[in-house]
């Protein structure tokens, strides 16, 4: 259950708290569904609060759900009454923060919501990829087995004109050998540097000498290589998208910040783990 989602004893609030049925055609934010003396309660606040809700909260039966969420907000605004004009520092604190983060996510929201357009993105895909150079891709196969003695032997075969792929089947002791010890097309990267190196050095159709990694010795041969291709404008259109918000949002941010009066005074006595201390902001 999440913070602050406890319910007291409902001490028939239901009955105490109840309104009359408004006289309008269409309930909307401002419509009140409770009044908690004479603070109003508004769908709006009912509507925010199941929004905040984790994703298995928001899977309760609506009638449930709303029932729950009204008697929470009603039981809050009776304790929070009983403070009086009690105000916290840590809540004030809070409350500050809140407000300075949900107004610049209000901002940001209404920077970038027009900014990830088709021109934009297409702008974006030249940017990136008009001069792309591909990285190298190799199709290679392994024979792995256990010992550098078995490696040799199988090389001699090899170098006398036994089939790769057979051999493989008969001999590798990889998760590969049954499909002949193929690998498919790979990138830098994506094997043990070893074996990577191996493969590097190698022509389409050589095999290499054998080559140790940790999972044992292999030979090697490569099949093919190729440059990779650029991704297409679909496959990245989300990556850019966010990288045109980035960009729309630290463009505003550096304006604004060219434009303000930003003071960081040097306080003494002041070291990084003092944010650690919550008894400084408690009363």
């Amino acid at each position: 259950m999440p913070k602050g989602f406890t319910f007291l004893p409902s001490l028939a609030l239901a009955a105490a708290m109840a309104l009359p049925v408004a006289a309008q055609s269409q309930p909307d934010a401002d419509t009140v569904v409770a009044s908690v003396n004479g603070e109003d309660i508004t769908l709006g606040h009912l509507i925010l609060a199941r929004a905040a809700l984790p994703p298995e909260y928001q899977q309760v039966e609506d009638q449930a759900l709303y029932d729950a969420i009204l008697d929470q907000l009603i039981q809050q605004n009776l304790l929070r009454d009983a403070l009086g004009d009690e105000m916290p520092r840590q809540v004030a604190l809070t409350l500050e923060n809140e407000e300075r983060s949900l107004m610049a996510v209000t901002m940001i929201d209404r920077l970038t919501a027009d900014a990830v357009t088709d021109e934009a993105l297409q702008a974006a895909y030249d940017a990136q990829f008009a001069d792309w150079e591909g990285g190298d891709e190799f199709d290679a196969a392994h024979i792995l087995v256990e010992t550098e003695d078995e490696a040799k032997e199988i090389k001699t075969d090899l170098d006398n004109g036994a089939n790769f792929a057979e051999t493989a089947k008969e001999k590798s002791t990889g998760p590969s050998g049954p499909n002949g010890g193929a690998l498919g097309w790979f990138g830098a990267g994506q094997m043990v540097p070893e074996f990577e190196q191996a493969v590097m050095t190698l022509e389409p159709g050589q095999v290499s000498n054998p080559v140790q990694t940790q999972f044992g010795w292999h030979l090697i041969i490569l099949n093919d290589k190729r440059k990779s291709q650029a991704p297409t404008l679909d496959a990245v259109r989300g990556e850019l998208a966010q990288q045109i918000q980035r960009d729309v949002i630290a463009a505003k941010v550096a304006e604004l910040t060219s434009a303000a009066k930003v003071e960081r005074p040097e306080v003494e006595g002041l070291t990084p783990e003092i944010i650690k201390q919550l008894d400084l902001v408690q009363e």
